[in-house]
């Protein structure tokens, strides 16, 4: 059993015979997108875990491209009818619409397992465990052999718009260089499958030596890591003519460690 972002108003809190629970099926897996309280948040989802497998995909409250402002959710690519119904209840019906694009990425929507979404964020339950990460949706259920009897929250980041999977890496540099700069570093990494668009690892002070390291959520799966790409700019026109390198870059797949 899928469970969709289950309803949080009358549901919430009872007994497991009125609600969705675990022991409805042999396997439930659940995606929570609108958990935050329905008062006064308007959340109409459940936010406690009741499957085997609980997402929590964007911490489970608030989806990103949810926030669009009125007009341009109801004038939308999909028509009025899906943009109005998306105005009302945007972040509910995320969870059917993270599950049909979950159908055509079977690689796609890695779930973390993190006692919460700020540690996640940080980066403390990176990478997957040697078994692998369970995938949030249609593929769900070729984990169900290693589910465990207590409740297991998964936590991953997804785009604002379709398509909404992405995949997540831990990037590291070590800069080099002659003195300290004010700027930034971006890197871009490309692979077998393909490339990804430049992500911001830090920015403000620079300082040669110093290795910085930032969690990207990369809107491709690149594959195998072929190549990386580090930009870095000091934002402003500098007559010293600083120069800023990279000594190394390591990248770690969060799906294959």
């Amino acid at each position: 059993l899928s469970g969709l972002d289950p309803a949080q108003p009358y549901f919430q809190g009872t007994p497991i015979e009125v609600r969705l629970d675990k022991s409805d099926a042999e396997f439930v897996d659940v995606i929570h997108t609108d958990s935050a309280p329905t008062i006064p948040n308007l959340g109409f989802g459940m936010k406690p875990a009741i499957g085997h497998l609980d997402f929590y995909p964007n911490g489970g409250e608030e989806m990103p491209g949810c926030d669009k402002n009125p007009i341009s959710q109801i004038v939308d690519l999909d028509g009025i009818w899906e943009g109005t119904r998306d105005f009302i209840a945007c972040n509910h019906l995320r969870s059917y619409k993270y599950y049909s694009d979950s159908i055509i990425y079977p690689d796609g929507f890695l779930g973390y397992a993190c006692p919460s979404y700020d540690l996640f964020k940080a980066g403390n339950c990176f990478p997957c465990p040697e078994a692998g990460c369970p995938t949030m949706g249609h593929y769900a259920d070729r984990f169900k052999d290693q589910v465990k009897n207590d409740f297991t929250k998964l936590y991953l980041n997804t785009r604002e718009a379709k398509d909404f999977p992405l995949w997540r890496y831990k990037v590291s540099v070590t800069l080099s260089g002659n003195s300290k700069v004010e700027g930034y570093v971006n890197v871009a990494l490309y692979g077998t499958d393909g490339n990804t668009k430049q992500h911001q690892i830090t920015k403000g002070t620079l300082k040669p030596g110093n290795t910085y390291t930032a969690y990207i959520d990369a809107e491709k799966n690149v594959g195998e890591v072929t190549k990386v790409k580090f930009l870095w700019n000091n934002n402003w026109v500098n007559p010293t003519l600083p120069k800023l390198g990279a000594a190394t870059i390591t990248v770690e797949v969060g799906q294959t460690r």
